[in-house]
């Protein structure tokens, strides 16, 4: 199992790079008066999950030296929770055209957390219903990045007219 480990550290090491070198293209400091450029926190966030990459690739090479190889690439149960997973990822990708970012994530949540992770529904709907506006918050109003809304948007013209 380690070689999945590692596959997929060195791939989200591959794409972090990728990731810092094309938000390269924007401002990815302080723009005087105006607050972060366009690609800082792009560039920032793509650090960091290089070096968590990193971390991980380390642990596994260090596992390895100490105990072996874990044996098959993906156990056979893990290739159906990956197909899950990708599969409900892609759709929701796909809904927030048609929906909007937070009622996509909405769904997701509730869909990942309840039936995929089997936690209990107060914390599913704690977290589903809370994430959206802490989104919310984080972008549109500090960051000023309108996230797509889809058929939604008019529900947000209320709190456009609140926060700008």
């Amino acid at each position: 199992m380690r070689t999945a480990e590692w596959v997929t550290a060195a791939g989200l090491m591959a794409l972090s790079i990728w990731f810092m070198i094309h938000a390269t293209v924007l401002p990815i400091g302080w723009t005087g008066a105006s607050g972060p450029g366009g690609g800082a926190f792009p560039f920032w966030l793509a650090l960091v999950m290089f070096a968590c990459a990193a971390l991980i690739f380390l642990r596994e090479l260090r596992a390895w030296r100490l105990l072996g190889n874990g044996g098959a690439f993906l156990l056979s149960h893990s290739w159906r929770r990956l197909l899950v997973v990708g599969a409900s990822l892609a759709l929701t990708v796909a809904a927030i055209h048609v929906v909007g970012t937070y009622v996509a994530v909405v769904l997701f949540l509730f869909f990942y957390l309840r039936f995929l992770g089997r936690h209990r529904w107060p914390l599913t709907t704690l977290i589903a219903l809370a994430t959206p506006v802490i989104l919310f918050f984080f972008f549109e109003v500090t960051l000023k990045i309108l996230l797509p809304k889809g058929v939604t948007e008019p529900l947000f013209f209320p709190l456009y007219a609140l926060f700008f």
